[in-house]
């Protein structure tokens, strides 16, 4: 492992912040960014969603290590400072959705190099909600795990899918999504009608976060990621739950992944608990303060009672 750039001017975590480049087993350049090393509740591993990246996870890690906890984030391939495989670099892209199971082989491997504090926990927003089910079905060795909103389906307009379809078939794979933006979302969409949060502080913290340091942020996806979700997405209703306990967080509010599917996963997760969040939206370990709060007690209490 490597040094590797950690944006602290717009990250908003602990102090003792550092960040180090992994290569996968297939050649491709991540990044990790860790807080809390010293912590002695355990380490967190946390897989963030689609376009996201470590700096914005600075506050997670100060919710966190406040609770007890190290916290690991990942930077996947095609965002972040990770590797891109396409030449736009502002496009969402991996050519298949099994090849990031490769990064989480290399985060599992980092966390043991930096001999971080066990037990280990998993925290998976969104797409990393649909990698983590993967990664748990395949033997993630964790000791518990919490879901915010997690991409186990999307949402999406009744002639996308056809779409996607005819698309991939004359070979345009690599272009962006029709309708999708060529720009970061935060930066092309108002609070006021955002998906993501009810918080303004929030919001205003992400835009400038893309804004200082434009190389973290990715814009639509491309053709053969929305493919390839939403063919992992019905690969994954078909597995049996893992064997680890699971609390997952769903806004009521949520426009982003399909709750429906949410609701079937866990209506049928042994031990598992789906907590509705009425007022809350996509993000909700980033929306308001008081919503924010509970879900960070919520996943600490559940962290711990299953200490390992």
């Amino acid at each position: 492992m490597d040094w590797a750039p950690l944006y602290a001017d717009v990250a908003d975590g602990p102090a003792d912040g550092s960040a180090w480049w992994l290569r996968t087993e297939d050649g491709v350049r991540i990044r990790v960014g860790l807080w809390g090393r010293e912590a002695t509740g355990g380490t967190v591993l946390l897989f963030c969603g689609r376009t996201e990246y470590v700096e914005k996870y600075g506050n997670a890690a100060a919710a966190l290590r406040a609770r007890g906890f190290a916290t690991l984030v990942v930077d996947w391939r095609g965002q972040g400072l990770a590797d891109r495989a396409l030449e736009d670099a502002s496009l969402g892209h991996v050519a298949r959705f099994a090849d990031f199971q490769a990064d989480v082989r290399a985060v599992r491997r980092a966390a043991g190099a930096l001999d971080l504090p066990r037990p280990y926990h998993l925290l998976a927003h969104s797409m990393g909600g649909a990698i983590a089910l993967r990664a748990l079905s395949e033997g993630l060795d964790v000791a518990s795990a919490v879901f915010s909103a997690p991409m186990w389906g999307i949402r999406l307009g009744p002639v996308a899918a056809p779409v996607v379809r005819a698309l991939s078939g004359i070979g345009r794979g690599a272009a962006r999504v029709p309708v999708t933006g060529a720009r970061a979302y935060v930066l092309t969409t108002a609070f006021e009608g955002n998906d993501l949060t009810g918080d303004r502080e929030m919001y205003e913290r992400l835009c400038r976060q893309v804004t200082v340091h434009p190389d973290l942020g990715i814009a639509g996806p491309t053709v053969t990621w929305l493919r390839e979700a939403l063919s992992e997405a019905r690969r994954l209703a078909r597995l049996p739950a893992p064997a680890v306990p699971a609390l997952t967080f769903l806004g009521g509010r949520e426009r982003v992944v399909s709750a429906a599917a949410i609701r079937r996963r866990m209506a049928n997760w042994p031990g598992g608990r789906l907590e509705i969040v009425e007022d809350g939206r996509h993000e909700i370990l980033m929306d308001r303060p008081e919503i924010r709060t509970r879900a960070w007690d919520a996943a600490a209490a559940h962290f711990r009672a299953h200490g390992g």
